[in-house]
């Protein structure tokens, strides 16, 4: 009876169940199992030659199995617990100068929240959207995009992060999607803290197919809610909103960079029109103001060149962008409503608001203007949000 060994991919589907929601993440794991074909004794007489042969192939076989096997342990994302506390607490407020407050009268949240940011990130914009849209006051760090001394404090070096304090302390909030969707759990039933709700959201290590170690935050696009959904069209109307708002921080961002920065005077025009709307002249000094906007533009013109490729974009980056935006709309038209969520914004609405937001005084998005219908949309959005039309105890009841 012959004997042969072949690896097995074997996925394993990780469920974590929290009223009637099914959050599901997946890890890959190859094994080595051992089969058995044919039976009765191998024929007698093998000449040498087949026996070398035989070996050979074996010896090629178990190499390229072996060499697979090491390349898809080191490139495929492999998801990996993060051991300890995924929430940070601070005991103090860093000591970082506050570039401006935003206060609305009527806010009811009870929280009091530090957001730390450059205006024009997209996924900054994206949570000033949602806050502004609810009315919950918040304070501004501007942060120098090419020395982030503001984020010294944190050996998180990305922009947004949220500080909510919490009686004496202060939590860290990471990663835009995660931010909304742990205020939003949290401001639909207060009674659970905050601190409570962010551990829903587990950090995971990875290896990108670079080879480079990174962090994922898992359920960010999911509200914890403590209590069930009542109906299966409120589970599909989440279902839904939760799959446009990954849309727009996997593609829709993704359309940006490139068409932001397609030339070096589409670039330059950018960072200008950033320093003006970030107030740069007044939260950083005049060699870093004209360091980042002249640096930072060819920077990032070299670096939208690279991203057109890794994302596959047209050679007109326009018409990529024009495609996409379209998709959105046509979700939008099938809903028979203003807005992705009806009558009223939903989450999925606020977050591909925010990305276009960051580049509404660019070029591209004058384009974007003249050659899609996305004008009405966002007109209504912006007035929804300038309104503080949403109201914090009651977004998803």
């Amino acid at each position: 009876m012959w004997h042969f060994i072949r690896p097995v991919l074997i996925r394993t589907n990780c469920y974590t169940l929290h009223n009637g929601h099914q959050l599901k993440a997946f890890d890959r794991t190859f094994m080595f199992r051992t089969f058995k074909t044919g039976t009765g004794k191998p024929k007698q007489g093998l000449s040498k030659i087949k026996i070398a042969l035989i070996a050979a192939a074996a010896g090629i076989t178990t190499g390229t199995v072996y060499s697979f096997f090491k390349t898809n342990q080191q490139k495929s994302a492999l998801l990996n617990p993060v051991q300890g506390n995924t929430v940070t607490l601070l005991d103090e407020l860093p000591n970082v100068k506050i570039s401006k407050q935003v206060r609305y009268p009527t806010d009811s949240s009870g929280l009091k929240i530090i957001l730390f940011q450059y205006t024009t990130c997209p996924f900054c914009c994206k949570v000033r959207a949602f806050l502004d849209y609810y009315g919950i006051s918040y304070d501004l760090v501007e942060v120098d995009s090419v020395f982030r001394q503001q984020l010294k404090w944190t050996d998180y070096k990305k922009v947004p992060v949220v500080l909510v304090k919490i009686g004496d302390k202060y939590i860290q909030l990471n990663d835009s999607s995660m931010i909304i969707s742990a205020l939003t759990s949290h401001l639909n039933d207060k009674e659970v803290s905050l601190e409570e709700v962010s551990n829903y959201y587990p950090s995971m290590s990875y290896v990108d197919d670079d080879g480079k170690i990174r962090n994922e935050i898992l359920n960010r696009y999911y509200l914890m809610f403590q209590r069930s959904i009542a109906s299966e069209s409120k589970n599909e109307s989440l279902n839904q909103e939760r799959k446009w708002r990954r849309w727009a921080d996997e593609v829709l961002v993704h359309m940006l960079s490139p068409n932001v920065y397609r030339t070096t005077e589409e670039a330059l025009q950018a960072f200008k029109w950033f320093s003006e709307i970030g107030e740069w002249d007044k939260n950083f000094n005049a060699v870093e103001e004209l360091f980042v906007v002249y640096i930072g533009a060819l920077a990032m013109w070299m670096i939208g060149k690279r991203l057109k490729k890794r994302h596959r974009l047209k050679d007109d980056v326009r018409l990529s962008l024009y495609e996409e935006t379209n998709k959105w709309l046509k979700e939008v038209k099938k809903k028979g409503n203003q807005f992705h969520g009806g009558k009223n914004p939903d989450l999925a609405d606020l977050a591909v608001f925010g990305v276009l937001n960051s580049i509404e005084g660019c070029n591209a998005f004058k384009d974007l203007l003249s050659n899609t219908s996305i004008d009405k949309w966002y007109s209504a959005m912006k007035e929804q949000i300038s309104q503080q039309a949403g109201t914090p105890l009651l977004v998803h009841r």
